[in-house]
């Protein structure tokens, strides 16, 4: 995707019902960014790359948490790697409890939204709408009660059909 059709993309269009998981089993952090790879459609049977990514992923967390507050971590590397992932992807993860995350508000994360990309500016466009999307405390109840992977796209959609 050319980093120009950046503002074209639509965030609902990014998540894959086979990249929802409603009821994550994770206990810590390292285990739900584990979790959430193993979702990702295009690195089913890649370990190679699931490890990179991890490898992406955790370095990006030791350096500042990506947990935002109100129950929400967006875990994204710092640089995109387009030479394992060739389309951006939102992978969704659902933990009932929360996991300690070391979100700025220091609560739990029980909503993960793992942001794989191919180029900087996609990624920084879908980073910054996502945020704005899940700052609005209806769409983040409305996720914690969605109880099908269908169900999550649609508050997606609805939701970002009404950003302002």
């Amino acid at each position: 995707m050319e980093s120009g059709s950046a503002a074209k993309i639509q965030i609902a269009g990014l998540f894959r019902p086979e990249a929802i998981e409603l009821n994550l089993q994770a206990a810590d952090e390292e285990a739900v960014l584990r979790e959430l790879i193993e979702k990702l459609p295009e690195l089913k049977g890649r370990p190679d790359d699931q490890e990179r990514l991890f490898k992406a992923l955790w370095e990006r967390e030791r350096l500042c948490s990506t947990g935002i507050g109100d129950g929400v971590a967006l875990p994204h590397v710092r640089n995109p790697l387009p030479d394992t992932i060739t389309k951006p992807v939102i992978v969704f993860g659902r933990h009932s409890e929360g996991v300690e995350f070391g979100a700025i508000d220091g609560k739990p994360v029980q909503l993960f939204f793992l942001i794989a990309s191919t180029d900087t500016a996609v990624h920084l466009y879908v980073l910054a709408k996502l945020s704005r999307l899940l700052r609005r405390p209806e769409v983040r109840e409305a996720l914690l009660k969605a109880r099908t992977p269908a169900a999550v796209l649609e508050i997606i959609s609805d939701a970002e059909a009404h950003l302002s």
